[in-house]
């Protein structure tokens, strides 16, 4: 089996990137209720049925989409476990009753397609609608900040190459995934 995390020459942006999302199909995988924002307070996370995975370099470049309604995933777990890199995902947060979805890139880190709850446009107020998309966006932000502060934490200490392991035995593990 290739090494997971073998990035040889890809910037350091990209690596986070590719490492990040890694990490987090793995954690909300095997853990989707547990993560906490910078509150304490707790959410969930959900790679939702698309995700791309990349390996190789210029022409020999390959990449898989995987995406399908009540898919397991498990031809990018399977890309992944070969050597290629989670370049792209589509990713459901949820807060308090309130979801969010959006696809990220690990390249640049870039959030696309980011969707909102729907707002209440009953208010009389016409700036309130533009007011509570922009808290809603903000609130969606500042958990996937929160997200890559927890990765990154874990990705400097100590315990990451425990994490890594449980990657690869995931990995391996076809017949559990969630699905």
């Amino acid at each position: 089996m290739a090494p997971i995390m073998d990035n040889s020459t890809a910037t350091p942006d990209r690596i986070l990137g590719e490492e990040f999302l890694t990490w987090l199909w793995f954690a909300s995988d095997t853990n989707p209720d547990g993560f906490k924002d910078a509150d304490g307070q707790p959410f969930s996370i959900f790679m939702e049925q698309r995700i791309v995975v990349q390996g190789g370099e210029g022409q020999a470049r390959e990449t898989a989409s995987v995406s399908g309604c009540l898919s397991a995933l498990r031809e990018a777990r399977l890309g992944v476990a070969t050597g290629k890199k989670v370049t792209r995902a589509l990713i459901r947060l949820e807060k308090d009753g309130i979801a969010f979805q959006l696809t990220l890139k690990s390249e640049d880190f870039s959030i696309t397609a980011l969707k909102t709850p729907k707002l209440d446009r009953t208010d009389d107020e016409p700036d309130s609608v533009l007011l509570e998309k922009v808290y809603l966006v903000e609130t969606c932000l500042h958990l996937i900040d929160n997200l890559y502060a927890q990765f990154l934490k874990l990705r400097l200490s100590d315990k990451w190459l425990d994490v890594v392991e449980k990657m690869l035995l995931w990995l391996e593990n076809t017949d559990t995934v969630r699905g």
